[in-house]
């Protein structure tokens, strides 16, 4: 009777832990544990001792969970969503970026083929031209939502990545970026970042907070997703489709596509 119950116990431990290395949180109960089980995961993954140490420091941040569950602006029309986002103010400043900085643009566009418009938009959009990057510790905060019971499937590869951009020195442990985990003046995700930043500015690395690497960084993104040069980007045209690649928000990609054409014209 006793080696019976011995065996189920340790059947029931061999069910149970892969069960418990998966698991998902939607309080921060569980974190600290489950931070142990995905560092594992990590170093399989090639993380090294510096993205080890950030995951290890990192916290649960309940303001990205109230901002992962408050995301209303994407329900709105599109003329309340560009109301709201200041359309036309980007829509003004952005003309005169574009006019300050033109052979600068240019230059982006003979490389990546994505027009000025476009780069401006989403830089307007997503930091008002760089004047919030973000208040949020950014290890902590793409641990918090790869914890999350809500996505954490998509966000765990974001996690991974950003502990490795912490191993190459492209952030460090306490950077901050926005409350999912975003990175620099266009708001890179850091699965992206690792994947699509490029060096604009040509110091030898990758600086997403550098406004010459972040433009460079989003047209590449782009242009791999298939944009293609000298095609339309408005709903029904061919580019339409790539900026669905950058936001997942109809509502958003509707307003890029109006406000870029309003810059370019």
């Amino acid at each position: 009777m006793v080696r019976a119950i011995l065996s189920a116990a340790l059947l029931a431990l061999v069910l149970v832990e892969p069960a418990s290395a998966q698991s998902c949180g939607n309080t921060s109960d569980g974190f600290e544990s489950w931070k142990q089980a995905f560092a594992a995961e990590a170093q399989a993954a090639g993380v090294g001792r510096r993205g080890l140490e950030a995951l290890a420091a990192a916290r649960y941040s309940t303001a990205t969970i109230r901002a992962d569950r408050d995301q209303r602006s994407f329900s709105y029309s599109l003329e309340r969503f560009m109301q709201v986002r200041g359309a036309d103010t980007i829509v003004a400043q952005g003309r005169r970026m574009k006019g300050q900085n033109a052979n600068f643009y240019a230059s982006i566009e003979r490389a990546y083929g994505v027009p000025a418009g476009i780069l401006i938009a989403i830089h307007g959009m997503e930091t008002g031209f760089g004047r919030f990057m973000g208040d949020t510790n950014l290890v902590s905060a793409s641990a918090t939502l790869a914890f999350d019971c809500r996505r954490p499937q998509f966000f765990r590869p974001h996690l991974l990545a950003a502990l490795k951009l912490v191993d190459q020195g492209a952030i460090s442990a306490n950077t901050v970026g926005a409350k999912h985990g975003e990175l620099g003046h266009t708001q890179f995700l850091p699965g992206n970042a690792l994947a699509y930043g490029r060096d604009g500015n040509g110091d030898g690395r990758v600086d997403l907070t550098n406004l010459a690497d972040a433009m460079v960084s989003t047209a590449n993104f782009l242009a791999q997703k298939g944009w293609r040069p000298g095609a339309g980007y408005q709903e029904g045209e061919p580019n339409f489709r790539v900026l669905r690649e950058w936001n997942a928000a109809g509502v958003y990609q509707k307003a890029i596509a109006i406000m870029a054409a309003r810059i370019d014209g």
